[in-house]
């Protein structure tokens, strides 16, 4: 199953084929919970979050369109599936606004970079809008294509360079001011 395309995956689910969602899971699971972590800043809401989305991506199913690449419409999926969530608990400025509060120790990578460096880059993360957080963990940490990005935020590839390279420039300045 892993040389299987994740578009014949989803063929196969909307088929009838259920069990084959098990497949998307294992290959996205982490990214899409680690995408869920950087918006939420809360271990277990990602958890129901990430749960959530898969459940509705079965439910679903029969709204994915083949001209839209699976790793797309399961981006998309999972951003309205943010939205919903802060619309429903009425915190979308407080979980942003809780920088004390991250749950994730990000040092234990070793990578030599100062503790001190990690916890500006959070503060400094923490001071973006949600929009541009968004942005940013698709990019950087999702590792998603402008292409991609596009698609699942329905701006155009042009109007997503120009909000990445804003949201950059604004976290380098809240970043450096720190120093």
């Amino acid at each position: 199953m892993a040389d299987i395309p994740d578009e014949v995956i989803m063929q196969h689910v909307k088929d009838g084929k259920l069990a084959e969602m098990s497949v998307l899971f294992e290959r996205y699971h982490i990214r899409l919970y680690n995408f869920f972590l950087k918006l939420t800043r809360n271990r277990d809401i990602s958890q129901d979050l990430t749960q959530n989305l898969f459940y509705r991506m079965i439910k679903y199913k029969n709204s994915y369109k083949n001209e839209l690449s699976v790793k797309s419409w399961m981006y998309k999926m999972a951003r309205n599936l943010h939205v919903d969530y802060c619309r429903e608990e009425k915190r979308s400025e407080e979980l942003f606004l809780k920088t004390d509060s991250y749950p994730v120790d990000l040092t234990n990578d070793n990578s030599g970079f100062p503790e001190e460096d990690y916890e500006r880059l959070e503060y400094a993360f923490s001071a973006l809008s949600a929009e541009q957080k968004e942005i940013i963990v698709l990019s950087r940490y999702q590792g998603l294509k402008y292409e991609e990005i596009s698609l699942i935020i329905n701006q155009s590839v042009p109007a997503i360079k120009v909000a990445m390279h804003r949201a950059i420039k604004r976290l380098r300045g809240i970043y450096f001011k720190q120093i």
